[in-house]
């Protein structure tokens, strides 16, 4: 039977780890944060009422199987006029949306014609906004000015909160959840990203009451602004605190140095690399949350990302080991 994998998240983290999982005789799943509101999505949300179709554009294109050529099509901005910033995949899933009228329908439209290994997934059919509380008592509203107004008040994120609060979870992904054999949280944008879709009615109480193996892939370098001065354990304490249940039980982390140039490149860019201490191994040990460090970075056009194939192994070989467990406790 195939292993069940859902990956919940948003972002081109999350799109960047389905490319390598989809090379897996796995059911896979990608769950997607509704939260964007920014660039060529924030538009579509403005000017037609449509959700946010730029990260579930992202996850659909990873799970296809489609020709390099077809792939920079869905993929390419136009750069005049008033469709400048607008991605073709964008106007592509909006015209899908507007043929039938049904966001979840536009979906499964496009994972038909591009011939989508598994299901990518909203984790809500509502019309949702972020706001954050800040550590200095302001509320800022809307995902897209969440880090600049962190910058431009230089302070921390306090808290992220749903608005309207109490949307409902698209019940497939809650399905999805239920019935997986591993959870992937990350990586991604950690209160933009990861955390909103925590948020969401019943999807934090699905993870922690599944049977699955839950595990959060963690991040590379800091978000300039989002998460600035944050370390590996910040960022899984974030998420615990807002999801109220413990629903991480092995967190994957890289351990391969970072090439002195790209770094500087980083640094100059008020990013940080996320690296583990003694300390924070300690703290996360303490949750009761097993650590497993690799070398898990390559280096594309002078962007530092998780190499897709090696962050992938090493999820299904956690797969392979769960069920040597499961053999064993049935023997005992």
């Amino acid at each position: 039977m195939k292993k069940k994998i859902t990956v919940i998240g948003g972002g081109t983290g999350q799109a960047n780890l389905l490319r390598g999982l989809k090379n897996y005789n796995i059911d896979l799943t990608a769950v997607v944060t509704m939260a964007d509101d920014g660039g060529g999505s924030g538009k579509l949300r403005q000017e037609i009422g449509m959700l946010p179709p730029g990260d579930i554009r992202n996850c659909i294109i990873a799970l296809s199987d489609i020709e390099p050529a077809m792939e920079t099509l869905m993929q390419h901005r136009f750069k005049e006029g008033s469709l400048k910033g607008q991605s073709f995949g964008n106007l592509f899933l909006a015209a899908l949306n507007e043929i039938y009228g049904d966001f979840e329908l536009a979906i499964s439209k496009i994972s038909e014609i591009l011939a989508v290994r598994g299901r990518a997934l909203p984790v809500t059919l509502e019309d949702i906004h972020l706001v954050a509380k800040l550590a200095n008592g302001n509320l800022v509203n809307g995902e897209s000015n969440i880090a600049q107004e962190c910058i431009n008040q230089s302070t921390r994120i306090d808290k992220i909160l749903l608005r309207p609060s109490n949307v409902e979870a698209f019940p497939e992904a809650i399905d999805r959840i239920n019935n997986s054999d591993i959870i992937v949280l990350g990586p991604g944008s950690l209160y933009t990203s990861i955390i909103p879709n925590l948020l969401v009615a019943d999807v934090a109480k699905a993870i922690y009451e599944s049977k699955a193996v839950k595990i959060y892939v963690s991040n590379i370098m800091t978000e300039y602004g989002e998460t600035t001065g944050y370390s590996i354990y910040n960022h899984m304490k974030a998420i615990l605190d807002h999801s109220i249940f413990p629903i991480i039980d092995k967190a994957i982390i890289n351990k391969k140095d970072i090439p002195g140039n790209i770094l500087q490149k980083y640094l100059y860019e008020g990013q940080t690399p996320l690296f583990l201490d003694k300390k924070q191994k300690k703290q996360i040990l303490e949750l009761g949350i097993e650590v497993i460090q690799e070398d898990l970075i390559t280096i594309k056009n002078e962007l530092l990302i998780h190499d897709s194939d090696k962050i992938s192994k090493v999820i299904m070989d956690l797969a392979k080991k769960t069920d040597s467990s499961k053999i064993n406790q049935s023997i005992l």
